[in-house]
């Protein structure tokens, strides 16, 4: 995983909204959870969220038990100060996703738009997945977003792994039923457009 200076360097240099990967709105991710039919007291996490918007959509939408991983804490301060008191609906988690201890078999849906194709490395893919394994129950959902095999070799700096849908969801393997997978154009605040693959599998066991 990249450094936590890096990133902290980034949400602390840069608003929100100024940020290549920056969302009015997490149209897509909020579909795809509401698809998986998870109820309103579903558990779920948004590993990578940050200063997303996403978890604002989801508390208006009804949900009720939502968890925010990122390595940044000016990323989760951030999301925390735009949230007022709505933050005291959420569970915070400061830490890498790789590394962070996270309760077995918490949660109902797991949610990650563009945190894996930052692992470059194999141990790093084997640890995410490993976390994976082990926190999400046993018929949960997982939503995974990456750049595409068209979209960029780096973002933020850094580089990164792109992914065709297959190749994303080769990486999760066996244990995980594929229900679908899409792309998404991304339009970047600077004009620019990233492509992205998203693919959403359940966890058989």
């Amino acid at each position: 995983m990249q450094s936590k200076a890096h990133w902290e360097q980034v949400y602390s240099s840069k608003p929100a909204d100024a940020v290549s990967w920056f969302q009015e709105h997490a149209t897509n991710s909020l579909r795809l959870i509401q698809k998986t039919g998870a109820s309103f007291s579903a558990s779920i996490i948004d590993v990578g969220g940050g200063a997303s918007t996403l978890i604002d959509d989801l508390i208006e939408n009804g949900f009720t038990q939502l968890a925010v991983l990122d390595l940044s804490a000016s990323a989760l301060a951030t999301a925390k100060h735009r949230l007022g008191s709505k933050a005291e609906k959420v569970i915070w988690i400061e830490g890498d996703v790789t590394r962070v201890s996270l309760a077995p078999q918490t949660y109902d849906v797991w949610h990650d738009r563009a945190v894996f194709h930052f692992l470059t490395g194999a141990d790093e893919r084997q640890a995410y997945l490993e976390k994976v394994l082990t926190s999400v129950k046993p018929g949960g959902y997982v939503i995974v977003a990456t750049f595409a095999e068209d979209g960029p070799t780096q973002c933020s700096g850094l580089p990164v792994r792109r992914y065709s849908a297959d190749e994303l969801h080769s990486e999760f393997g066996a244990p995980f039923e594929l229900l679908g997978h899409e792309k998404e154009e991304h339009h970047t605040p600077f004009g620019t457009v990233q492509k992205f693959v998203y693919c959403y599998c359940r966890k058989l066991r």
